[in-house]
């Protein structure tokens, strides 16, 4: 076997790895579609996870061209609905009202640790 047998051997390998991990890839996400779609009945699902294990590419196929737009924006969704999500949990730990700065500010002053140039400097700033 020469070289540029086995070099083309090995590219049209990479090439059909490549093609199995987008499938699966595909997969998945239709997968994650039918669980995420609550306008679909339980039916419908069963009979597209049927098809997808009997005609497989097909099947993916046909889904992606006739549920892939709606795919889309359920996917966007839930993505909007995660970052919500995580912006409002971020706000609720990080947000403290101004009286907690100011006691905060005045417990370091006791114990020290900023002058009173720098106390004040905290109080206005948290009532700003």
């Amino acid at each position: 076997m020469s070289f540029w047998e086995s070099f083309w051997d090995i590219i049209w390998w990479f090439f059909w790895v490549f093609v199995f991990v987008s499938y699966l890839m595909v997969l998945f996400n239709i997968i994650a579609d039918l669980f995420r779609d609550h306008a679909l009945n339980g039916w419908a699902k069963a009979a597209w996870i049927i098809f997808l294990i009997f005609v497989p590419f097909l099947t993916a196929l046909i889904y992606l061209i006739a549920r892939g737009r709606g795919m889309g924006e359920r996917a966007a969704a839930d993505y909007r609905r995660q970052q919500d999500a995580a912006d409002s949990y971020i706000r609720s730990v990080a947000a403290s009202s101004p009286t907690d700065e100011i006691d905060k500010a005045a417990k370091l002053r006791a114990a020290g640790t900023i002058t009173d140039e720098e106390f004040a400097a905290i109080k206005a700033r948290a009532l700003a």
